[in-house]
């Protein structure tokens, strides 16, 4: 598979109570993570014409990320999310109209016709413009499409995923997500080739937690990774993200599926060990492009 990642969807800051900000948005971690892979990924969002907003343009400038997808809304704000905590435990309003449910088709840049892969979650088309310009983005010829599926409440929809499962060649999901999508009390051994035969999917990757990763390839190979250890767990926010940029190289690159699995969870296990979903140190990545020759 040749050409570069489009990386579509939302870019936004958590905004916690003791005032402080941390940026983040799925997607735009996915971006970050293949810039430090060497992957060159186009990120197509929108950010508000505001200060969280310049601080995004600012943040992907400063790691050597193209800002040619990134729209300025002068309507809405850049997207945010505000946590609370209620007995030690986190709560999270993930606000509405933001800048990114106002992706634009109009103002794709010219490189959206030399993708190799587009990816994207369910976040982002929780409201009509972004989704109208995601089918506008698929529409571009035959690219491949990775799914990543963030079931996010009250901002999805069963009948809605499912139709952007019936569009992905290529879908990553963990088992409580199967399970709501897809009730089925069969292993996945048997549950998996037949969502594959009616999706007409080529890859599935089921992440299972402590259990690690299974992934399904349409010519039969399956594959299964474990977790690597890690001595101290920082946090684990964006390990799923970090996981599923592995899984995008993997894809570009060709790797077989078992390689593909042990690396994302490699990647996914080193970022555990550091604060935040994203790792502004380049020296944290290149352990990994030198083992892998990226």
């Amino acid at each position: 598979m040749t050409g570069r990642p489009i990386v579509f969807g939302e870019v936004l800051f958590d905004h916690f109570p003791d005032g402080s900000r941390v940026l983040g948005g799925a997607p735009f971690n996915v971006a970050w993570h293949l810039q430090a892979l060497g992957l060159e990924p186009l990120f197509i969002s929108r950010v508000g014409d505001d200060a969280l907003g310049n601080q995004i343009r600012d943040a992907m400038m400063a790691w050597g990320m193209t800002t040619a997808g990134l729209q300025q809304d002068s309507g809405h704000p850049t997207g945010t999310v505000e946590v609370t905590l209620a007995g030690g435990e986190p709560a999270y309003d993930i606000v509405a109209h933001r800048a990114y449910d106002h992706i634009s088709a109009d103002v794709f840049p010219p490189a959206v016709a030399g993708a190799g892969i587009i990816y994207h979650g369910t976040l982002a088309t929780r409201e009509g413009a972004s989704r109208a310009a995601l089918e506008a983005l698929l529409a571009h010829g035959d690219t491949p499409v990775f799914l990543d599926v963030n079931l996010r409440d009250p901002w999805w929809r069963r009948d809605a995923v499912l139709a952007d499962v019936g569009r992905a060649d290529h879908l990553k999901l963990n088992e409580d997500e199967l399970d709501v999508l897809l009730p089925d009390a069969a292993p996945l051994a048997q549950r998996i080739p037949r969502l594959m035969e009616d999706y007409d999917l080529a890859t599935v990757v089921v992440t299972r937690g402590s259990a690690g990763a299974e992934g399904f390839a349409r010519d039969g190979t399956t594959a299964l990774a474990a977790p690597r250890a890690v001595v101290d767990v920082v946090d684990t926010v964006g390990a799923g993200d970090s996981f599923a940029s592995v899984l995008l190289a993997g894809l570009l690159r060709g790797w077989p599926l078992q390689a593909t699995l042990e690396r994302a969870q490699e990647m996914a296990s080193a970022v555990v060990g550091r604060r935040g979903a994203t790792v502004a140190d380049e020296d944290f990545y290149r352990p990994f492009r030198g083992h892998w020759k990226i």
